[in-house]
């Protein structure tokens, strides 16, 4: 019977545990992946195959990838639909003479990619968790690369919409109690296998004990959670799958929000798909649907909140009028808004970094990409004076500009500093006097060695007093016979030769050993300062998550004005009647692909006399573009954008069906 070495049974004992993931086990400076691990990697990253000896009778099949390239090999596994457990070294090798302690540090799925080069700047990563029973359904979604948190519950009545809910987010993951029976639908159509968790972390008891815990909460009031029995049991499933696979607090999601159906206009799958609303039915790109025609974001918080504007239009008209002033106020501001626009380019992807920095993934170069974003949030936020309108002056009062984390991160991390985290360079110098003082040593030991020389010369009257170094010695002063009557009584002997002396004293040993070690010490001192900087910005998590927002909110604002000012976009009025009248109305998408100049239409409808229209024409007259035109102005509108039209006058609908 074969036998193991210790590390080969390391591996095996933790790939008992993770039996459905595939293992990335940390050795030194590579990943590596054994027995059917290796081999479903290998061929999946086409890389090659090759064997190790792990005892005294087996080869084991075995594969590696660099550990600073791994998280791009993971996130092509995750996309073939494995998951992932990496495995690190969590004790130093210099401290232990046994085999390295390793320990499985995340759990790597598609609900929980962070790699930036997969995710899409302008669209979120969702993770669903639905809760079944026969009441109704609860559902519970998550972005652990933002941070967002949000549930609802569809009672039994209303449970025949499940497919509309997940359409709604476009999950990359489901996780549930038990099995929908749409589900086979659910993969057919939107690409995602709902999966089974541990049943009993749906308990209502379990999972408020788990979200309070969390949210440091001594009950779900204050999220509107308190006996909703269906939401907590999602939630908190939900909750402890992401603990489980992601290892760490989750500090960034910090928050739930609840929402219910009468919060949004109704969009079912089919109409999604058939209004274009985020991609053509065609090429299934961006380019040709109304997200494209409406984004004129800078930035990647903007564009993901502009695509969930685009695809949850409002139902409360207090709610679409404070957007439609803002969009206003930057329209008739061009100045302001061009202003703004240079601001917003400048700010980076603040929601992901702020995760990257939660999950202590983040490097210096992060941490300066944070730096570099809350540089500009001072003017971003006076900007908004020059906008007068409730809207504006709400943002305002809201906007914490960071100014205490800016100047952290200004005074700590060195303006350059190299991609590793682990080897020096990341700190600036007058931050820390211990760093200073290392790499002061590093820098100009010698200098500091022939400044002693001359001191020691001057102070003992040896002309001819040298300090040397060897690599059995160290540094020593070296005095010849001829004046060893010289020799001060605090010299230690080390050495005694046929025509001289060696000596050490104690301020020589000092500097010998701050020279000698400063090289390994101040990359081990500059790692511990980077990661209490790291673990600051952690802690302030709720404050950068509020700030984004309203920098994207911001953005999304400019980026409507935008467009409503390039393409002659008019502000509809929004009433709760039944009336839609449209003068001159045109379709926004076709209108922007078009080469010549789009006919305009008029639409009128209510729920008296015009309760619905014929519309008729021969082929390629025009006839869906016009229905869907109409249904598109009316989206529009409600989520706070202008349309192109001349005059709009729409009452709030709660439901858009089209096929």
């Amino acid at each position: 019977m074969a036998s193991y070495t210790p590390m080969m049974e390391q591996y095996l004992e933790i790939k008992k545990k993770y039996r459905h993931s595939l293992v990335f086990f940390r050795l030194g400076d590579f990943y590596e992946l054994f027995f059917t691990d290796a081999e479903i990697a290998a061929k999946e990253l086409e890389i090659t195959l090759t064997g190790k000896d792990c005892g005294q009778e087996t080869r084991a099949p075995m594969c590696g990838v660099p550990y600073h390239a791994a998280e791009g090999y993971i996130s092509r596994l995750v996309e073939k639909g494995y998951q992932v457990a990496v495995c690190e070294q969590v004790e130093d090798p210099k401290l232990t003479k046994k085999i390295v302690k390793r320990e499985v540090v995340r759990v790597v799925t598609p609900g929980t990619v962070l790699d930036p080069n997969v995710l899409e700047e302008g669209k979120n990563n969702y993770i669903m968790c639905l809760h079944l029973d026969q009441s109704g359904i609860g559902i519970a979604v998550a972005d652990v690369s933002t941070g967002e948190f949000l549930t609802t519950t569809l009672l039994k009545e209303a449970t025949v919409n499940i497919l509309d809910e997940i359409a709604r987010y476009c999950p990359s993951e489901i996780i549930c109690n038990e099995l929908p029976k749409e589900s086979e639908t659910i993969s057919t159509l939107l690409n995602v296998k709902p999966m089974l968790y541990n049943k009993w972390t749906f308990a209502y008891d379990t999972s408020a004990i788990k979200l309070c815990n969390h949210f440091q909460l001594l009950n779900l009031h204050v999220f509107g959670l308190e006996g909703d029995r269906l939401s907590v049991g999602a939630c908190g499933a939900l909750l402890d799958y992401l603990i489980e696979t992601q290892k760490n607090s989750l500090n960034h999601i910090s928050g739930i929000k609840q929402y219910t159906n009468d919060a949004f206009m109704v969009l079912d799958l089919a109409s999604r798909r058939n209004l274009e609303l985020t991609q053509s039915m065609q090429q299934k790109a961006k380019r040709g649907s109304l997200l494209w025609v409406l984004d004129k974001t800078k930035t990647s918080m903007g564009k993901r909140l502009l695509r969930g504007w685009v695809e949850q239009p409002l139902l409360q008209i207090e709610d679409i009028t404070k957007r439609q002033d803002g969009v206003e106020q930057f329209k008739n501001d061009p100045l302001t808004r061009e202003e703004m626009k240079e601001l917003l380019n400048t700010i980076y992807d603040i929601e992901r970094l702020l995760s990257k920095i939660v999950y202590s993934s983040a490097n210096a170069r992060d941490l300066n990409a944070l730096k570099h974003s809350l540089v500009n949030l001072p003017a971003v936020k006076s900007l908004l004076q020059s906008l007068p309108c409730a809207y504006m002056d709400e943002l305002y009062e809201a906007f914490d500009t960071l100014s205490d984390l800016f100047s952290l991160l200004d005074q700590a991390i060195a303006d350059e500093p190299p991609v590793t985290i682990r080897e020096g360079d990341i700190i600036k110098t007058g931050y820390d006097p211990t760093v200073d003082k290392l790499r002061h040593a590093k820098n100009e030991g010698s200098a500091w060695v022939l400044e002693l020389e001359a001191e020691e010369k001057e102070k003992t009257g040896i002309k001819n007093l040298k300090i040397r170094y060897n690599k059995i010695f160290g540094y020593y002063i070296e005095v010849t016979n001829s004046y060893r009557n010289l020799v001060p009584e605090d010299y230690i002997r080390k050495q005694t030769l046929s025509n001289c002396e060696r000596f050490i004293t104690p301020k020589l040993k000092e500097i010998e050993e701050t020279i000698l070690t400063a090289s390994e010490q101040i990359s081990s001192v500059e790692y511990e300062i980077f990661n209490e900087v790291r673990q600051t910005l952690a802690q302030h998590s709720k404050r950068i998550q509020k700030a984004s927002h309203i920098v994207a909110t911001i953005d999304v604002l400019q980026s409507l004005a935008e467009v409503a000012d390039k393409q002659n976009y008019v502000k509809p009025v929004v009433h709760d009647g039944f009336e839609i009248n449209i003068v001159n109305g045109r379709h926004p998408v076709v209108e922007k692909n078009m080469q010549e100049t789009f006919i305009p239409n008029d639409t009128y409808l209510d729920n008296k006399e015009d309760t619905f229209a014929v519309i008729t024409g021969p082929n390629m007259a025009g006839k869906s573009t016009y229905m869907r035109q109409v249904a598109l102005l009316v989206l529009m509108a409600q989520m706070g954008s202008f349309v192109p039209a001349d005059e709009a006058f729409i009452g709030v609908t709660d439901r858009i069906f089209t096929r």
